[in-house]
């Protein structure tokens, strides 16, 4: 076991989760001038599974952060600091059920229009 939580690959894999991916993908969301509904829908989807990725991580490393010796890591993973972390995760999915959601509205809306005109009238 290590000294502390901060030298664990588990703690590397939540910063690139909570920081560089969304990042990136916010990135290349606001980069882009045209975007296909799958990509939307894609980049949707991965919001919502870093999010979950990072609430498992946040959760592995507090049980890390217990039986550590070091004090840093319970300053940062036990306390009320750690609350803050969790805000992270939550805008990653809040942002990804959003854009699912955007796509899904959009697709149902187009879709009502197409049966409207197939079937005028009604029906």
């Amino acid at each position: 076991m290590s000294l502390s939580v901060f030298v664990e690959l588990r703690f590397w894999v939540l910063v690139v989760f909570s920081l560089v991916l969304p990042a990136a993908i916010y990135a290349v969301l606001l980069a882009s001038r045209s975007i296909s509904r799958a990509a939307v829908l894609g980049f949707g989807v991965a919001l919502v599974l870093i999010a979950g990725v990072d609430g498992y991580l946040l959760q592995s490393l507090a049980n890390l952060a217990k039986i550590s010796p070091s004090l840093a890591d319970d300053a940062v993973f036990l306390s009320e600091l750690s609350i803050g972390l969790y805000v992270l995760p939550l805008v990653c999915g809040g942002i990804g059920v959003n854009l699912i959601s955007h796509v899904l509205l959009r697709h149902l809306g187009e879709a009502e229009a197409r049966f409207e005109k197939e079937h005028p009238g009604g029906g």
